[in-house]
């Protein structure tokens, strides 16, 4: 208790900067829900709880939006995880959420000189052949400078922006109070589950901050495509490379263009479009480690046709499990098979569905929805657009491995279409989940499930005897524990705690006023006023504790 105050009172200009900046865009009753205006105001930091006409017409997305880019990088960082979360927020919000971007003002290279030097333990002019101190681009996080090994080589220095370590480390501490408060006290908001999206957002941010994450990316990805000659990952030169400075090859490609300024460079955007589709596929379906911001900007294309990567700061990660489940999904949906979706829905939701029977039914409906379209037809984007709504119409929350997996498919999609306006992602699709078909029913695939279910047999029916034994040796001394998992259990007991004290309080003023009545009577002792000393002091403790009481009561009324 005592740190999280000290907490507060660190980040109170903080708090003070975010309630002001919520408030004025209209989204005061939230900044009193969480408790931050209660705060800031008991501190005598008066805020006025007043937008102003222009920002109160906006719609509700645009409004939070405009709160979010206006409190700087890490809230940026929130709305662009936020954007992912299509499982949560309807289409209108999340095509709001991906306006935000990261690109800010560099930081002057005098400000940036010392930390580069630190973590390039030298001279940037003495390590490179030229080094350009104008930014190539700038983020949040970090910006982006080139330079020239002394082989002649392009690369691009990537240094993460002075300061910016604490400023986020701050924001984290009030964000995580803040999805808390909102957890317990704002019944609404609890089917979007606040803590466990800043829990992602941390773990998003954290990876993000350390750059030399991102350079194992990119040892990773080269990895899995150092065999295709038709995809390019830029190098890393770790020498040069820390946790706050990224050193990579440089790329020289085209990146966002139109169609017509490809086909004039000499490239095929339809050829480029398949091609593309077909390496993030991969990385989804055969390697389970994939791109998850493939965005225009991300995608460089270079001579001869092919497709050149960059920015590996968000990355997606799938298990071997979530990968077969994904072709299960897929695979129904060209079957039009309802349990096989329900089943793979019922898996990724666990022990969250309420009611099975409506969500078999809205699986049939949407299955029904697709009835009559060619697979030829179907768009990626708006099929698992319309998975997602079923599952918010059903408060279900998809797991955050898919939710990156699902943004980054509709963004290649989206790309795709740029490139192709003939360009269909399900085309693409298909003959990968055919192959992975086929490839779980071959005799050797059969023999190793098999051979891998009678292991996993036999191994559990070995340990069913000790497992027994323990059980039992524990029932008997008494070690058997059951948990109870009672949702707010905390919170109600936080307000037993409340009630028990006032009820103390009460008692003891009422054995004071007692007490004193006895000893006004009581002649003799010390006297103020002509009235005994001791009396006179019990009813004035009385007094004061009967107003904390009064007080108490009345602010428990208004929460």
């Amino acid at each position: 208790m005592l740190w999280e105050t000290l907490s507060v009172v660190r980040d109170l200009p903080r708090l003070h900067e975010i309630a002001s900046v919520m408030i004025r865009y209209g989204w005061g009753d939230l900044v009193r829900a969480i408790g931050i205006g209660g705060v800031l105001e008991r501190t005598g930091r008066v805020l006025h709880w007043h937008s102003t006409n222009e920002i109160a017409q906006l719609d509700a997305p645009v409004r939070i939006r405009r709160a979010l880019e206006e409190l700087g990088p890490t809230f940026v960082k929130l709305g662009q995880v936020l954007a992912t979360r299509v499982d949560l927020f309807p289409p209108h919000w999340i095509a709001e959420f991906e306006k935000m971007h990261s690109q800010v003002p560099p930081v002057p290279y005098e400000l940036l000189h010392g930390e580069l030097v630190q973590a390039l333990k030298g001279e940037p002019g003495a390590l490179f052949a030229s080094f350009d101190t104008t930014a190539a681009a700038a983020g949040s996080v970090a910006q982006v400078h080139r330079a020239i090994l002394h082989d002649g080589t392009p690369v691009v220095v990537k240094v993460r922006r002075p300061g910016i370590e604490s400023v986020i480390q701050a924001d984290l501490r009030i964000l995580d109070h803040a999805a808390r408060l909102l957890e317990s006290e704002v019944p609404d908001l609890r089917r979007y589950d606040p803590v466990h999206i800043v829990s992602q957002f941390r773990r998003s941010l954290h990876r993000e901050l350390d750059l030399a994450k991102e350079a194992r990316n990119l040892d990773q990805f080269r990895r899995h495509f150092a065999a295709d000659p038709l995809v390019k990952i830029p190098r890393v030169y770790w020498e040069y490379t820390s946790n706050t400075v990224n050193v990579q090859e440089a790329l020289d490609g085209l990146a966002g263009v139109s169609p017509d300024r490809l086909r004039a460079a000499g490239l095929d955007p339809v050829l480029l479009a398949s091609r593309g589709a077909n390496a993030v596929l991969r990385m989804v379906l055969e390697h389970g480690y994939f791109h998850a911001d493939p965005h225009p900007g991300n995608v460089l294309f270079l001579p001869g046709d092919r497709i050149g990567i960059i920015d590996f700061g968000m990355v997606g990660m799938l298990t071997q499990a979530r990968r077969q489940q994904i072709v299960n999904l897929l695979h129904a949906l060209t079957l039009k098979d309802e349990q096989g979706l329900l089943q793979v829905l019922l898996d990724w939701s666990g022990d969250s569905v309420a009611d099975t029977d409506r969500l078999a039914y809205d699986v049939m409906e949407l299955l029904q929805s697709y009835d009559d379209l060619q697979l030829k037809d179907v768009k990626i984007g708006a099929l698992l657009n319309d998975i997602t709504a079923l599952m918010r119409e059903n408060n279900l929350v998809l797991p955050a491995d898919l939710t990156l997996l699902f943004k980054a498919l509709i963004t290649l999609e989206g790309l795709g279409q740029q490139l192709d306006p003939e360009f269909h992602m399900i085309d693409h699709v298909t003959p990968f989940v055919e192959e992975v078909i086929r490839q779980r029913y071959t005799p050797q695939a059969l023999f190793a499930r098999g051979s891998k279910t009678v292991r996993e047999t036999l191994d559990m029916v070995a340990d069913l005897p000790r497992d027994l034994g323990r059980l039992l040796r524990d029932m008997r001394r008494g070690r058997v524990k059951v948990e109870l998992d009672l949702k707010r259990l905390d919170h109600f007991g936080h307000q037993l705690d409340r009630a028990s004290n006032r009820l103390t309080m009460g008692i003891l003023t009422a054995s004071l006023v007692v007490g004193s009545s006895i000893i006004m009577t009581v002649k003799g002792g010390p006297q103020l006023f002509g009235l005994p000393l001791f009396g006179l002091l019990g009813f004035l403790i009385a007094f004061f504790n009967s107003l904390w009481i009064i007080l108490s009561i009345w602010r428990s009324g208004k929460h």
